[in-house]
């Protein structure tokens, strides 16, 4: 299996703290890695280091293509928060079109074969109806949809996503997981999420990132590993298509209730 993101060694954080120590991890073509971690454990902090949006303190992040280094790769990326400002005047179908800017010549319009995809990219997201439809007349679930379609619209060979179903309508839930199961047959996806239930269900990997990074290959991870990991008890409960999960008390909670369902 081929490398296409090598991680070696890397630290990095902000204005001098560190976040993240000692990080080695590899995507591969094809892969579908799930980070998992606690809140601050550093998860945001990894994908920005690998989208270049935070120069490490130490470290080395290199990229391949068929074996080759390449200097970057062609990268799609969901972030947690969206950024659209909901009164800007932009239609569904412009904001998905965006994702193809660096492929368009400046005071040019799209191609055919680029207007299809953008087409295409819509209807995989169940947008066909809206396309025409201003940005800011759209609930949080559909501006999901948009701004998943902006991602993917390029093609990119690897999609970073940052908490993805946090605004996907209850509706849309199921599909969107098989977008996604889709998506991963033509790039490798790198999916940060808190629900580890439903990152279990879905990835071939797994990273768990709590201010240095352990991986595991595979999904057949125990609770032990979790526990260790989390330095905090987990315990899952996976059924269907949407798994749950239920968090333990922790050792000094004493004999209360031992959590709830997520």
């Amino acid at each position: 299996m081929n490398k296409l993101i090598e991680i070696g060694g890397m630290s990095a954080g902000y204005g001098g703290k560190t976040v993240l120590r000692d990080v080695t991890v590899n995507v591969y073509t094809n892969d579908f890695l799930g980070i998992i971690g606690p809140n601050g454990g550093g998860k945001t902090t990894l994908l920005k280091a690998i989208l270049g949006l935070l120069t490490p303190f130490s470290g080395s992040i290199r990229f391949y293509q068929e074996g080759k280094a390449v200097p970057s790769l062609k990268m799609g990326y969901l972030p947690q928060m969206n950024q659209i400002d909901k009164k800007f005047p932009v239609s569904v179908r412009e904001v998905i079109a965006s994702g193809l800017a660096s492929e368009k010549p400046l005071f040019r319009s799209f191609r055919a074969e680029q207007n299809r995809r953008i087409d295409e990219v819509a209807g995989q997201m169940g947008l066909e109806e809206l396309v025409a439809r201003p940005v800011g007349e759209l609930s949080g679930g559909q501006l999901q949809r948009v701004l998943l379609g902006r991602s993917i619209v390029s093609r990119p060979q690897v999609l970073i996503l940052d908490e993805p179903n946090a605004f996907v309508d209850k509706r849309f839930e199921s599909r969107f997981y098989q977008l996604l199961e889709e998506v991963n047959r033509s790039c490798a996806i790198i999916l940060v999420s808190h629900d580890i239930g439903t990152v279990l269900s879905m990835v071939k990997n797994i990273a768990c990132v709590n201010e240095t990074v352990h991986y595991h290959p595979g999904i057949e991870v125990s609770e032990e590993w979790l526990n260790e990991k989390y330095a905090c008890p987990i315990e899952l409960i996976g059924h269907g298509h949407l798994p749950h999960r239920v968090l333990k008390t922790h050792p000094d909670e004493g004999t209360g209730r031992k959590g709830g369902k997520g």
